[in-house]
């Protein structure tokens, strides 16, 4: 979100440059794998549980596994997490495409883009799964259906004082998720994690906003 000229009047400051991930395709999986396998993984900056509860996984692992796995789970969602508080390098995108790269290295450079992600440790067969893929498409016809039609209502539009303070302070990134509760994390210097609901409040996210502090 981006306003290219200075416009006499407009409230969104015309070099403030704000990226929206609505839909987190890597911390999606995660939250899926976490409840559609009953994981309980321990940490004290868990998101909370999801707002639609997938249902059980067609294919459910051993308890060996899903011990193994509840064990890992908060790590590697620390570390997708911290992933996805970056903007893409974009000379690295450029790089991916270059004809001059061997496949190796343009894979190489893919998963670096990319970030990391729960196939990397226990591989993607997970998600081949009937309950993850109704899942998934449940989410994203309600991602369409309720997402604002034009960019005056969305939620950076209608709270774009506290947004703008933010962005002053350093605030690049909103990164949301589709769980309950107020749930409002600052990810590393330039991110916000925040839930759907704290989004769609405006109390709630001019608190939420208000909450970023500059890191050094």
């Amino acid at each position: 979100m981006r306003s290219t000229t200075p416009m006499p009047g407009n409230p969104w400051p015309h070099d403030m440059s704000i990226t929206v991930e609505d839909r987190p395709q890597l911390l999606l999986e995660l939250l899926w794998i976490r409840e559609a396998h009953d994981l309980r993984p321990v940490g004290e900056t868990l998101p909370p549980r999801l707002i639609e509860t997938p249902a059980a996984a067609a294919n459910p692992v051993d308890a060996v596994t899903r011990d193994r796995w509840s064990a890992a789970w908060s790590r590697i969602w620390e570390d997708v997490l911290a992933h996805a508080a970056v903007e893409p390098d974009r000379g690295l995108l450029d790089a991916v495409f270059s004809s001059d790269l061997s496949s190796t290295e343009r894979e190489r450079l893919l998963r670096e883009l990319v970030g990391p992600a729960w196939r990397d440790e226990f591989g993607g067969d997970v998600f081949d799964d009937e309950a993850y893929r109704d899942w998934e498409r449940r989410g994203f016809d309600s991602h369409v259906e309720t997402r604002p039609t034009t960019l005056a209502e969305s939620p950076e539009h209608r709270d774009v004082e506290p947004l703008a303070d933010a962005w002053r302070r350093g605030l690049l990134k909103v990164v949301t998720i589709p769980c309950r509760e107020l749930h409002v994390r600052q990810i590393g210097p330039h991110a916000l994690l925040v839930t759907d609901e704290v989004r769609s409040d405006s109390a709630q996210y001019r608190s939420a906003l208000g909450s970023f502090a500059p890191k050094g």
